[in-house]
């Protein structure tokens, strides 16, 4: 006897949503399990749906003379009342009517059903969302507890724990809910899929949904920062010259920015041109607040000075540092931010003094100053890279060697050293002097000198003579000199009454 459950299929389908081939496995593996109760094992029974969805279950017996086993086995004589052509050692399948199973039979098969369908719908539930992890669902608020809000996503129940949650927002029954899925996890409770309203993937997305230029990747946004409930910097650029980046971003009359800051309940965005040129990809990152200069300090460790007018000021820096803190991790670079008469005030090193300079159109004052061996036009970089590895980097570092420590430099010829004191002397002007007024050349040679006369000194003195200590190297001094004899420092000494 077959038994008809279309509509049953059907309404499983309608309501649960689960696909027509899983539930005719489940009803087969129902089936089959109430075969199994009522017989022992299941091993010969064969399940069969038509096209109508139809179900009919039968045994399949061998026919043997003399049964042995009443469910595997049947007799030739009973076999060929079925089929007059069976015969010993053949196979013969004998329908089983629905009546043949027992009560505990079918409310085992029951919840074998009830356990498919379940593992089914939620094996089904996590293909679909876990797809859809990265992107934007709308819900409705349910319940809270723990500072956890339940959205009713329609299929299922997603969550929105506290941290993913804006600060500044506030959530009451029913209200409409969108956000990001960023997790979809299965769990002994049933699937969870969770929720984030604090991500920066949220904000991209909704950019994506509201301005069609984002989309299709006429506007691409290069990077995004973000302080959940008070202000989003995303800087964007343009594969098309036709196509202003920033104005496809904020929109008519400004109508796609104004829908955006409205569903983060009023956060501030800051939207800027993204500039391949540090300097002014840094001036762009401080908006709202208009930068005069930015100076960069150290382009290897990314730091660079902004400068700003007076007024400007707190708008650079933002309310506890917010708008700078942002900017920084939007160009990836150390922003200090001074404004003139702090930059005056400040004593920068020769290399951004140039780049000071440059900007403010004062290179006469340090457009030509050197301060690095490797800067020095038309030298050696064999040279320049020994002597840096002795750890000999600055150009007065080199002039402050002795003899003896020039001699240790192997790497480096006698001819090349005289090459790069020519060098020096032609690109070089040599402010300070040392105490006697020698050119270079001679202070070095002098500073030999001297280093060996200290050390005659320090050794001859007679121990009636009071000494001190030199307060520049510590070499030994005494009242009647003028100038220390190891580091040249003037020296000048006062008594006091007792």
């Amino acid at each position: 006897m077959a038994i008809d459950i279309s509509e049953a299929i059907h309404q499983l389908i309608r309501d649960r949503g689960m696909p027509e081939e899983l539930i005719l496995r489940t009803i087969e593996n129902t089936i089959l399990a109430a075969y199994k109760r009522r017989y022992g094992n299941a091993d010969n029974a064969v399940v069969r749906i038509s096209e109508d969805q139809e179900v009919s279950v039968y045994a399949k017996k061998k026919i043997v003379d003399g049964v042995y086993d009443p469910v595997s086995e049947i007799d030739l004589e009973e076999a060929q009342i079925l089929n007059p052509d069976a015969d010993i050692g053949d196979d013969i399948l004998i329908e089983v009517e629905p009546k043949e199973f027992d009560r505990i039979s079918v409310q085992s098969a029951k919840q074998t059903a009830h356990q498919s369908i379940r593992e089914i719908q939620k094996d089904s539930l996590y293909s679909e969302y876990k797809n859809k992890v990265g992107e934007i669902i709308i819900g409705y608020y349910q319940r809270e507890r723990n500072g956890t809000i339940y959205v009713d996503l329609g299929k299922l129940e997603g969550i929105l724990p506290k941290k993913y949650q804006s600060p500044r927002e506030s959530y009451h029954v029913n209200d409409r809910i969108k956000a990001l899925i960023i997790e979809v996890n299965k769990t002994p409770a049933g699937l969870q899929v969770v929720l984030s309203r604090t991500h920066t993937d949220f904000v991209r997305a909704i950019f994506e949904l509201e301005v069609p230029e984002i989309y299709d990747k006429t506007v691409e946004i290069h990077k995004l920062v973000r302080e959940p409930g008070y202000r989003t910097k995303l800087a964007v650029y343009s594969n098309r010259d036709d196509v202003d980046p920033v104005g496809a971003c904020v929109g008519l009359k400004g109508v796609r920015i104004q829908a955006i800051i409205k569903e983060l309940e009023v956060e501030k965005i800051d939207i800027l041109k993204y500039d391949p040129d540090p300097r002014r990809f840094i001036k762009n990152a401080l908006s709202p607040a208009e930068v005069r200069d930015v100076i960069v300090l150290d382009e290897g460790k990314h730091q660079a000075l902004a400068v700003v007018n007076e007024s400007q000021l707190s708008l650079a820096i933002g309310k506890q540092g917010l708008n700078v803190r942002l900017a920084n991790r939007l160009v990836d670079w150390n922003i200090d931010v001074k404004t003139d008469a702090q930059f005056e005030e400040m004593d920068i090193a020769a290399e951004s003094r140039r780049a000071v300079s440059e900007l403010f159109g004062d290179a006469e004052g340090y457009g030509e100053e050197l301060s690095r061996i490797s800067e020095l036009p038309g030298v050696d970089t064999l040279v320049a890279q020994a002597l840096q590895e002795k750890g000999i980097d600055f150009i007065e570092d080199f002039l402050a060697l002795s003899k003896e420590e020039l001699l240790e430099l192997k790497a480096i010829t006698a001819e090349q050293l005289e090459v790069l004191h020519k060098l020096i002397e032609e690109n070089v002007e040599i402010v300070e002097e040392d105490e006697k007024g020698l050119p270079p050349e001679e202070a070095l040679s002098e500073v030999g000198k001297v280093s060996e006369d200290a050390q005659v000194l320090h050794e001859e003195l007679p121990p009636d003579i009071e000494t001190y200590e030199c307060p520049e190297c510590g070499a030994r001094i005494t009242v009647d000199m003028t100038s220390c004899p190891n580091c040249g420092i003037g020296l000048s000494f006062e008594y006091e009454d007792e």
